[in-house]
Formats: C-alpha cells, structure tokens, sequence
C-alpha cells in the first residue's frame, strides 16, 4: 500500500464512522441522559466544548474557534507526513486515524460549537471522562505512533550493528 489514497480512505471511513455514531446518539439521547450498558459502561450524552478530558470546557467559547484551527494544522502537517513516507505502513495507518479522529472533532466543533461524546466508562469510584469514535481513533492512532517509533528505532539499532 505505497500510494497515499487508501490511508485517507481509512481517514474517511473514521470519520463516516464517528459522524454516524453521533448522530444515532443525538437522536435517541436527551443532553445529560444515559443509558445502563454494564455495570462500568454506560451511553451518556455529553457535549464538551474544550479539548481532551474537558481541558478549557468551562471557557466563555474563545476556545473553539483556536482548537478548530489547532486541529487543522495538525491535519495538514499529518496529511503530509502520509504523503511523504510511502514506505512506513504503520506510521501511515496511525496517522490516517489520528486525522479522521481530529477532522471527527473539528465537524462537531463547527456544527455544534462543541464535540459530542457518549461512551462513559467507570468502575470503583472511578469515572473516566466520556468520549467518542473519534477520541477512540486518535488514541490508538497514538499508540500506533509510538509503537512505530519502537518498531523503527529497533530496526534502527539492529542495521548499525
């Protein structure tokens, strides 16, 4: 898979995937209500105007717009460094779910003026902040990066030996 086409298929397919979850949610949810999936998962409808784990939520609105341009820079930095290593596969598919994952976020943010999240997990007393297709995209789009990053660095270490 050298060209860059099927890695912003891949993008795309994130972003379809995200976009109609969301919309499933938004028309079955009220903000605020949730629903019992398990005993530590529950579907709940959140809108969260900041970034990751609320950061900046409870700011007057001049966030959105900054993030929304944050998030498209970093989606054309990420375009191009699809673009430009045609022999990096994982690298590749990281960076094609990070970007569906942030242009995911960056529809929310222009339609709504803040991202939908609905999947609440918690157990123990622990509740961890609800989040969406797209956050879920952009994590394992991070932790293929750094996988990657051990990939080649062993690579790497083992050609100069």
């Amino acid at each position: 898979m050298r060209k860059p086409l099927p890695w912003f298929g891949l993008a795309a397919a994130v972003i379809a995937a995200d976009q109609l979850v969301k919309w499933i949610v938004l028309a079955r949810f009220a903000p605020g209500e949730g629903l019992e999936v398990t005993s530590f998962f529950n579907l709940v409808l959140v809108f969260n105007k900041g970034a990751a784990f609320s950061f900046l939520a409870r700011e007057a609105g001049w966030q959105t717009p900054l993030l929304v341009g944050f998030a498209l820079v970093a989606a054309g930095i990420v375009s191009v460094l699809i673009v430009r290593s045609p022999e990096k596969d994982l690298l590749r598919a990281a960076l094609a779910l990070i970007l569906g994952g942030a242009l995911g976020n960056v529809i929310d943010r222009l339609r709504f003026g803040h991202v939908v999240d609905f999947l609440d997990f918690h157990a123990a007393g622990w509740h961890f902040p609800a989040f969406n297709v797209a956050d879920s995209a952009i994590t394992i789009g991070a932790a293929l990066l750094i996988l990657d990053g051990f990939v080649f660095h062993e690579k790497r270490a083992g050609a100069s030996s």
